[in-house]
């Protein structure tokens, strides 16, 4: 039987992946088409669509915007997510909503696993973290997967693309580069993220899992991997990181680890080194070998 998968936040990187893997099964509405924060376009939505599935990729996710506008992100993160819920329990689809490593404080030294203690110490990490008990409170079924340090072919409309384009454009615009060394993740390839979220909904996973590429390191050394595959001879300084007044706070630890998703059985991302090579290469940054 094909199913009919209704995917939020269109034109996005993860959003822009699924769409791709699951081809003619995939509905992607971009914001400009779905508001999710408009009730009546949320409900025409589902009534029109009639989804089996609902991917919630729809987020206000620029941390330091967050901490301004306080009342956009809890509507973005919170009041639509459960709005989504109430519709998918309603209409009886699954409803699929991403979160953040960012709902831990990032203050111990081993990875976060599904069922530990959230933190968040900032306006973002905070709604994310509501969005969660939302999704899991208002829609019987439903799955969230935290996960980390996205970038994807498609870029994020919202932050100028994604970390490596941005970070290879200020290294080119100003001969070197100064990263922060001492905030740890799994920085997480949307494509490898699109291919472990369907198999989970393939295998009818339920509740919290923790979805990043495997390993970890820093902003820095991942910065030093991306400038290294690209070919560029281009200095990166370590930093530390400070939080100007007003600023957001950002976990020092992002690191997650993921024992519910191992003990539902589901597929291990590839090594975020690995993720990132492909990706380079699928992007056309990768440096041409003689």
């Amino acid at each position: 039987m094909s199913r009919r998968v209704l995917i939020t936040g269109g034109g996005g990187q993860l959003a822009s992946d699924l769409e791709e893997q699951l081809g003619a099964e995939a509905a992607v509405l971009t914001h400009a088409q779905l508001d999710v924060t408009d009730p009546r376009a949320l409900e025409g939505a589902f009534q029109g669509l009639r989804p089996h599935v609902v991917v919630n990729c729809a987020a206000f996710h620029n941390v330091e915007v967050c901490e301004r506008e306080e009342a956009r992100a809890f509507a973005v993160n919170v009041e639509a997510v459960r709005r989504m819920a109430r519709l998918a329990a309603e209409h009886g689809a699954k409803l699929v909503h991403l979160s953040t490593n960012y709902v831990f404080d990032g203050s111990r030294d081993e990875p976060y696993g599904e069922l530990d203690t959230p933190a968040p110490r900032s306006v973002y990490a905070i709604t994310k973290l509501a969005g969660e008990h939302a999704a899991l409170a208002y829609a019987p079924g439903a799955l969230v997967a935290r996960t980390a340090g996205l970038y994807g072919l498609h870029g994020s409309a919202s932050k100028g693309g994604n970390f490596l384009t941005r970070m290879l454009a200020r290294g080119r615009d100003q001969g070197s580069l100064a990263v922060v060394a001492d905030q740890l993740l799994s920085p997480t390839y949307t494509g490898d993220l699109a291919t472990a979220l369907i198999e989970a909904i393939d295998a009818g996973a339920e509740g919290l899992v923790h979805l990043t590429a495997g390993g970890a390191c820093s902003w820095h050394e991942f910065t030093r991997a991306i400038v290294e595959l690209a070919g560029l001879d281009l200095p990166v300084r370590p930093t530390g990181t400070t939080i100007p007044p007003g600023g957001a706070d950002r976990p020092l630890n992002g690191v997650l680890a993921r024992p519910r998703a191992d003990a539902l059985g589901l597929t291990p991302l590839p090594h975020w080194r690995e993720g990132l090579e492909r990706y380079m290469s699928a992007a056309g940054l990768a440096a041409t070998r003689a």
